[in-house]
């Protein structure tokens, strides 16, 4: 009997992008987020030998290329398990939406496979199979709110936010994430990175040797990366307060705010990969802003994009913000934030 698993999305609270390493990959700084749009995954063992993937979006690979073919494929190998694994992805998350679906499709594989066969390979394990496949997955071994560092695949349990109300604005739009980091680094190369500003193509000798000179005191990618590292810390510095009332300081100290998610927001954090997406997609720009008129807490693009969320402090101002997208030609959902909790218990609801 094939056993059924949804495969939850994520979104980035924060998002900054360091130098690249001598592996091919970035170095980053992120905080993760689990959220309740999900895709459906069924998982079967039969006779025979080998993986097969059905999928009804034309979009995702059904070949060794796929993320849940490679891990089931170390996970048979794990567990020194026989038969042939038959997958079925049940598409929800847009393909090339920043949402990690094809990470998190990869990770509910390898629970339902788990539970098909019966065995469980260990934690640790786990989570070394899920990041030697790639850089999100590991955080889907955690879920709820998660810190993510190194290439993102090195994650740790943070306390988790409130559960929040949350707009998923989807635009028809694939985004390349290996181009949006090309793009990042070119405009790193200019110093335009640091202060915001894009490529001024037509500047005089002395504008461009002036540009030069600024880029010797702009700051470094180590010098941005301990930035954020050091909100993320005052963040989780400012405990709260025992008292019934909590103050509303921000995290810079002296206690957590009544919603810790404002608190987060005070610290300044932002996605790097809005300054060269927003560029090449106006109309994502646009799309942040009708979240933000609406009264978004929070509005960000999520990993590389083109899915734009924003977190709202009930369900009826995220409504009203979901029906401005959708006038606007925009599809949008209402979902929620999940707690470390909530996911593991759907998970766990998994049928057979």
């Amino acid at each position: 009997m094939p056993v059924t698993t949804p495969s939850f999305a994520k979104i980035n609270l924060g998002l900054r992008i360091g130098t690249l390493r001598t592996d091919g990959f970035h170095e980053l700084r992120t905080v993760y987020q689990t959220i309740a749009l999900h895709d459906v995954i069924r998982v079967s063992i039969g006779r025979g030998t080998g993986i097969e993937i059905h999928c009804d979006d034309p979009r995702v690979p059904t070949d060794s290329t796929n993320t849940c073919w490679q891990i089931v494929e170390r996970a048979i190998q794990t567990l020194k398990a026989r038969g042939r694994v038959i997958i079925e992805i049940e598409k929800r998350l847009p393909v090339q939406g920043g949402l990690g679906g094809a990470s998190g499709n990869a990770v509910a594989a390898l629970l339902a496979l788990e539970r098909a066969l019966g065995k469980e390979i260990s934690g640790p394990q786990r989570l070394s199979i899920a990041a030697e496949v790639g850089s999100d997955l590991p955080l889907f071994l955690i879920g709820g709110t998660v810190l993510g560092v190194q290439r993102g695949e090195e994650v740790y349990p943070l306390a988790d936010l409130p559960v929040t109300a949350c707009v998923m604005a989807l635009p028809d739009i694939a985004v390349s994430t290996p181009k949006a980091f090309a793009d990042w680094d070119k405009l790193a190369e200019q110093g335009s990175a640091w202060t915001g500003e894009g490529a001024r193509p037509h500047m005089d000798r002395g504008a461009s040797h002036a540009v030069r000179s600024a880029k010797l005191t702009l700051p470094s990618h180590s010098d941005r990366m301990l930035k954020f590292s050091r909100e993320i810390s005052a963040w989780l510095g400012a405990a709260p307060k025992q008292s019934r009332r909590r103050s509303g300081v921000s995290a810079s100290g002296g206690g957590r705010a009544e919603n810790p998610l404002l608190d987060l927001v005070r610290t300044g954090i932002e996605n790097d990969f809005e300054r060269v997406v927003f560029p090449q997609y106006p109309e994502l720009r646009k799309v942040k802003s009708v979240l933000d008129r609406a009264g978004a807490q929070y509005a960000s693009l999520s990993g590389s994009g083109s899915a734009i969320y924003g977190l709202f402090d009930s369900p009826q101002k995220a409504a009203a913000a979901a029906k401005k997208l959708e006038r606007s030609g925009t599809r949008a959902v209402v979902t929620s934030t999940l707690t470390r909790q909530q996911y593991w218990k759907r998970l766990r609801a998994a049928s057979s």
